[in-house]
């Protein structure tokens, strides 16, 4: 065992004989959104992003379904395993079987292995002082699907939303590689600062976020002030609360109030579904890397750095 959970890695990694190790992990999600087929694509590429976070390339996958057969048509299901499939087409992995449960919630994921070469694998454990921080995607997913479940986003942030969910992190871990990256996570159920704080507790460094380069889906801070926060949000700033301090050196509070400050460190504590890749880049080679990935399409931005631990915060935030 190479990489184990002490450090709540986004996946397992194993040591085999062949120069290529193995990468294992497995997701599942409620759905998000009203569309089977794009609950399915996006419930595979929030489990296939794992692996692309350890700097691997996921191979085969292994669907994990929990279905009220009883009291929904066979058709949904069908849809969700074909908005799956389609995205493991797209990312070139072979689903070869799966495991169906008869569950009162429908549910959807992936069990997926995946390898990483030699010199490739990262890690939290492996960020350095001086690092840029790069996100790859925009935040706000949970609280925009607190607003489709309650029928208040509009198409045109529904649609954001779910074009997001459904992009896959593959181009985003090429960039990362050919940029020099160290160390990475993906923004998912912990949020941005909860991931974040995996990577400084496992690397023992400290971390400054600029909340106004936070990347953001359209209305996500609209809904939020509405009050459209799910609960795994707001359990994400409590945990993370007691490392995290604003530059002023005030401590982050477990409930913030509606300043546009407080509104940005909220939604750095969203908990995300198939969020993007958080990149500990080299400082002089975070420009390019941030172009490299708009190039492929991806709204990346430079959102903070890496620095020596000291006797204050682990996380501080500017804004």
């Amino acid at each position: 065992m190479i990489v184990d959970h002490a450090y709540s890695d986004d996946a397992a990694i194993v040591r085999t004989t062949g120069g290529r190790d193995l990468v294992l992990t497995a997701d599942v999600i409620a759905p998000l959104v009203d569309d089977p087929e794009a609950f399915g694509m996006i419930a595979a590429a929030n489990s296939l992003s794992d692996v692309w976070a350890m700097g691997g390339e996921p191979r085969f996958a292994l669907n994990l379904v929990f279905f009220p057969d009883d009291q929904l048509p066979l058709e949904i299901l069908d849809r969700i395993l074909a908005g799956g499939a389609r995205t493991c087409r797209e990312a070139g992995v072979a689903v070869v079987g799966g495991h169906t449960v008869r569950d009162a919630e429908v549910k959807f994921g992936l069990s997926v292995t995946g390898d990483v070469g030699p010199g490739e694998l990262w890690t939290n454990r492996t960020a350095e002082p001086g690092q840029a921080l790069i996100l790859t995607k925009a935040l706000g997913t949970g609280v925009i699907g607190q607003a489709i479940k309650k029928g208040l986003a509009s198409e045109a942030t529904t649609a954001a939303a779910i074009k997001s969910m459904t992009t896959l992190n593959a181009s985003a871990a090429r960039v990362g590689h050919a940029h020099g990256v160290t160390a990475a996570t993906d923004i998912t159920g912990f949020g941005l600062l909860g991931h974040l704080r995996n990577i400084v507790r496992g690397s023992n460094v400290a971390a400054t976020i600029e909340l106004a380069a936070l990347l953001l889906l359209p209305d996500a801070k609209t809904h939020l002030l509405a009050k459209l926060c799910p609960a795994g949000s707001k359990a994400n700033r409590a945990h993370v609360a007691p490392d995290t301090a604003w530059s002023d050196g005030t401590a982050l509070s477990v409930e913030g109030d509606d300043s546009d400050r407080e509104l940005l460190a909220s939604l750095a504590c969203d908990a995300q579904t198939s969020g993007g890749l958080l990149l500990c880049t080299p400082a002089d080679r975070a420009d390019a890397c941030v172009a490299s990935l708009r190039a492929e399409g991806l709204p990346a931005a430079r959102i903070g750095s890496l620095s020596a631990p000291s006797s204050g915060a682990r996380i501080t935030l500017v804004g």
